[in-house]
């Protein structure tokens, strides 16, 4: 060691002949220099140095030798006239503390003086190098000393999970989303140092050994089988907070109530952090208080998985929301398929929004009774927006001059209406009404009548049933928007199975096809029937009451009515009383205007057969069996609510 020391100083004088330090007086012997293993220079010690053998010499800068003569030499005092050191510069200091920290040893060349970077050297650069401004370097060396240190931590994550035999950019994307639990990991490798088990061992060491007995690597195998993405893994284990066993008994407890695996990931991911703090005592309350409230056991998963905010509910809270809807009247049966219908209504919104949209709904004259079986059969209108998607429709049903009774009626018979988009899907079907023909006063009497319009596709039903009225039915151009207002629900009948039967039926019947377009303008319902019960009536109209095809053609509302319950009861009577009535008389009005209308024309055909029938009651007679059909539309209508189902 004293010979080396004498050897660094010989260097050190021939480096910087201003050093006012002399070599130290030696024996002739060889001098060895240990910066170059393979240069050795042999010289008497008390002769000069030729030239030649000057410039032999390997040599380092002046800071370099300064420095590890100091690190070498610290009794030789520090003199006035001696040379003051000079300042490590900044990118030095780092690169010393990046190979510091490094996980691999940085290859070294033949004669280098940080042969180990761990040494005091490195130390007592970091210390002594950074001149006046110690406290600001020592700052900013600091947070690169983080910065490096977390770059090794993720480094040894990575090489942990290589291990456990994951892909290259699996390793890299899954790391790269969990930065919090790296420094997790960095923290705990620190204060692992206290251990004595590791008070010796090197940083890198303590980390692979924290990152095996935590069970990372296994755990994020396990997610990864269970279709867990790895943003969704690496949520988890951020949230998880250092707990990596929790989330393995939630996603268990998951699977027994029956959640998809697929949906496990979301699942847990959307449910919010604090339930991996959660017990699983708390959560089997709230899933046996769901199944006591209706919700079937095998539902549970996919109510779950479909609003995973329940599992963040307290108990109290969960039973508010629950008897939100419980106290509108809804029995438990109707709230669990509510609940499976749209699992949303019970944990996606505040109670503070919730009470605001059952409060609009009842502005339309529904009761608390009536508002639960409408949530009960369409919980997707708790998802609407008041202000975007309700008042907007309201104000143009206003528009179309449909009272707030029609809009109730709307909502009751068909409430898909009021989530339904009101600029890309209702206004263009009204504007196509509009175009056909149909008179804005009556579309909303039509809307009020058939709501289901609006929820037909404008291209793929309405306009195909319209051109089929027009080119294959014989309706005219002119009668089109006649026949739509009057008959909306034949844009609700399939073309293919129940139209285009219809009229080939009536064609078959000898009807021409002008006639047929000129009997549905009169009666569009006519389309609307099955064939089967067509049939028997037109057999009993021409072979029982042997009436002529000309009598359909002016009465199409014939096939309206029952021909057990009115057609056959009405025409016995007529024979029975040897009367005849057009089909417009015998079929329309109540029973008791029929049996008056009887009455009067047995008197009359008595008082013909008893010859005291005058002129004037011959041409009253005549005049009235041709009166037109002045059947009022309200008759008509009353009628098919009567007798439809025939």
């Amino acid at each position: 060691m004293l010979a080396s020391h004498h050897h660094l100083s010989a260097l050190l004088h021939l480096q910087n002949p201003r050093n006012s330090l002399p070599p130290p007086s030696t024996s002739k012997r060889h001098l060895i220099l240990p910066i170059s293993s393979s240069s050795r220079l042999e010289s008497p010690e008390n002769d000069p140095p030729s030239t030649t053998e000057t410039h032999s010499l390997r040599t380092h800068n002046a800071r370099s030798a300064a420095l590890l003569l100091r690190h070498l030499s610290p009794h030789i005092p520090y003199e006035q006239n001696q040379e003051p050191h000079l300042p490590l510069l900044q990118q030095d200091k780092e690169k010393l503390l990046e190979i510091s920290l490094q996980t691999k040893r940085t290859p070294q060349f033949p004669g280098s003086i940080y042969s180990n970077p761990s040494s005091q050297l490195v130390n007592s650069v970091l210390r002594n190098g950074s001149g006046s401004n110690a406290n600001e370097v020592d700052d900013e060396m600091l947070v690169r000393a983080l910065q490096i240190r977390r770059k090794v931590t993720a480094q040894a994550f990575k090489e942990a999970m290589k291990k456990g035999k994951f892909g290259i950019t699996y390793c890299h994307n899954l790391v790269s989303t969990i930065p919090e639990f790296i420094d997790y990991v960095m923290i705990k490798a620190v204060s692992m140092k206290e251990l004595p088990q590791f008070s010796q061992a090197s940083y890198n060491f303590r980390v692979e050994c924290f990152i095996r007995e935590c069970g990372v690597v296994p755990l994020i195998r396990w997610l990864k089988h269970n279709s867990l993405s790895y943003p969704q893994i690496g949520k988890l284990i951020v949230a998880s907070k250092g707990d990596l066993d929790h989330i393995r008994r939630l996603a268990e407890w998951l699977k027994t109530i029956h959640v998809n695996g697929r949906y496990i990931g979301v699942t847990l991911t959307r449910a919010g952090g604090n339930v991996l703090e959660r017990s699983m005592e708390e959560f089997d309350e709230l899933v046996n208080y769901l199944e006591d409230n209706g919700v079937r056991k095998d539902w549970m998963g996919y109510v779950v998985s479909r609003c995973p905010e329940i599992l963040a509910f307290s108990m109290d809270e969960l039973r508010s929301r629950a008897e939100f809807y419980l106290n509108m009247g809804m029995n438990k049966n109707d709230f669990g398929t509510m609940l499976y219908d749209c699992p949303k209504v019970i944990g996606y919104f505040s109670m503070e929004e919730m009470n605001q949209k059952a409060a609009y709904l009842k502005e339309f004259g529904l009761s608390d009774e009536d508002l639960g079986r409408l949530l009960a059969h369409k919980p997707q209108l708790m998802a609407c927006s008041i202000e975007d998607r309700w008042k907007p429709l309201v104000k143009y049903f206003y528009y179309l001059g449909i009272s707030k009774d029609g809009m109730r009626r709307i909502l009751t018979f068909k409430p898909i209406i009021f989530c339904i988009d009101l600029e890309s899907t209702i206004a263009p079907k009204v504007q196509f009404l509009l175009d056909i023909g149909v008179q804005q006063d009556a579309i909303g009497s039509m809307l009020t009548r058939f709501p289901s319009l609006m929820t037909y596709s404008l291209y793929k039903k309405i306009r195909p049933v319209v051109i089929f009225l027009l080119t294959r039915a014989g309706v005219s151009q002119r009668n089109i928007g006649k026949v739509v207002a009057l008959g909306p629900e034949l844009i609700g009948c399939s073309i293919v199975h129940k139209l285009d039967h219809n009229v080939k039926y009536f064609l078959s019947l000898g009807i021409r096809l002008p006639v047929l377009g000129e009997m549905i303008t009169d009666f569009p319902m006519l389309l609307r029937y099955n064939i089967d019960v067509l049939r028997p009536k037109y057999q009993y109209l021409r072979r029982t009451m042997i009436r002529p095809l000309k009598d359909l053609i002016e009465f199409p509302r014939f096939f309206s009515y029952s021909l057990e319950e009115r057609i056959i009861p009405r025409h016995r009577i007529m024979v029975e009383n040897r009367v005849n009535f057009k089909l417009r008389y015998m079929l329309g009005g109540s029973d008791e205007e029929f049996h008056t209308r009887v009455r009067e024309a047995v008197e009359r055909r008595k008082r013909f057969e008893s010859g005291i029938v005058i002129g004037e009651e011959l041409a009253s007679d005549s005049e009235k069996d041709d009166q037109p059909d002045m059947m009022s539309v309200s008759q008509v209508s009353d009628d098919l609510e009567n007798h439809s189902e025939h």
